[in-house]
């Protein structure tokens, strides 16, 4: 039996992103988000849904523009701390000892630290009430060398992590259980 927990933010699992601005100020920040996904193929497209009242939302709007750092499970406290502080009071990459390096493609910074980048162009928000969401057309990823195998990026080198609202906690990820978009048959 399945019980009811009413109508709460429990989709598991939910992903550990570093946000990436430069502020009106030109000082680079991050902020970590969970409300977040692919929502478009084509054009490739992110979408992070952030409070209005922000100082990153600010910061994306006036720039148009932000990265998605993908950090590894190594990087959890860190993490966690870029999301507890606001960017408008502090200095989260001196704080955490991350290194901000300057995006080629966008008027965003992202996180040297982390494996995988995102590099995006505002294309639209949506409001939806306690957020907005913001959508971004992914112009690039960028991922390090080490992480890759046959030429993509490797989960179990990556070591992204998640978050799971459930027991307000990051977790880890396993091994592959088995090929994606195989199955043309039902299953024995």
């Amino acid at each position: 039996m399945k019980l009811s927990q009413g109508a709460k933010t429990l989709a598991i699992p939910t992903p550990v992103w570093l946000v990436g601005t430069y502020d009106s100020n030109g000082k680079a920040n991050i902020m970590t988000a969970a409300w977040a996904g692919i929502c478009n193929s084509d054009p490739p497209c992110i979408q992070v849904s952030l409070r209005e009242a922000r100082h990153t939302y600010k910061a994306v709007m006036e720039r148009k523009a932000f990265t998605i750092s993908v950090p590894g499970e190594e990087l959890w406290r860190e993490t966690d701390y870029a999301g507890m502080v606001s960017g408008k009071d502090s200095d989260k990459f001196g704080d955490t000892g991350f290194t901000p390096v300057k995006s080629d493609l966008v008027d965003a910074p992202y996180v040297e630290e982390c494996g995988m980048i995102i590099e995006c162009r505002l294309k639209e928000t949506v409001n939806l009430g306690s957020h907005i969401m913001v959508v971004g057309e992914i112009l690039d990823v960028k991922v390090d060398e080490a992480a890759l195998t046959d030429g993509a990026p490797d989960i179990q080198l990556l070591k992204p992590f998640i978050y799971s609202p459930g027991d307000n906690g990051y977790h880890s990820l396993g091994v592959m259980i088995g090929d994606a978009l195989v199955q043309k048959t039902p299953p024995e």
